[in-house]
């Protein structure tokens, strides 16, 4: 493949970017929208960064990753894969890169997320059209966020 395969969503939610960061680092915030999974890091780059959660009473990971960048309140870039799948091997070239981008105006915080780039990952094409999924991406989560934070 020789296109970017980027999903790319965006969300305006009215709350100050130091609320909207917390819910995207706090373990606590992060399992109520992200499918129970808190996210275990010490936040600092090159530090790993888990997804962790439960099924069949049984404690997991369900995505890991890495710290790239952090900037708290406005930016954090991590990579990511799914360890539970056989069907892609556990090597650097196969971890995807999730960015969140905060800018905040007027106490309305502008939250952009993206993740790829999947054209250069196995089974690229296949795990972009399951995360992009006719357009949504990340809209489901995002507005799960919206609702947390506006009604804290």
């Amino acid at each position: 493949m020789s296109k970017e395969l980027i999903v790319k969503n965006q969300i305006s939610i009215q709350a100050p970017a130091t609320m909207v960061w917390d819910a995207l680092t706090n373990p606590e915030q992060t399992k109520k929208y992200m499918f129970g999974c808190q996210t275990v890091s010490d936040w600092k780059p090159g530090s790993p960064l888990l997804w962790k959660g439960n099924w069949e009473g049984k404690e997991m990971v369900f995505v890991k990753g890495n710290i790239v960048s952090i900037e708290p309140g406005k930016y954090l870039a991590y990579t990511t894969i799914d360890p539970n799948n056989p069907a892609i091997p556990d090597i650097p070239e196969n971890y995807l890169t999730v960015t969140y981008s905060l800018s905040e105006n007027n106490g309305i915080t502008e939250l952009t997320v993206t993740q790829g780039d999947y054209s250069t990952v196995a089974d690229g094409e296949k795990r972009y059209l399951e995360t992009y999924n006719n357009g949504e991406g990340w809209n489901p989560i995002l507005v799960q966020i919206k609702q947390l934070v506006e009604t804290v």
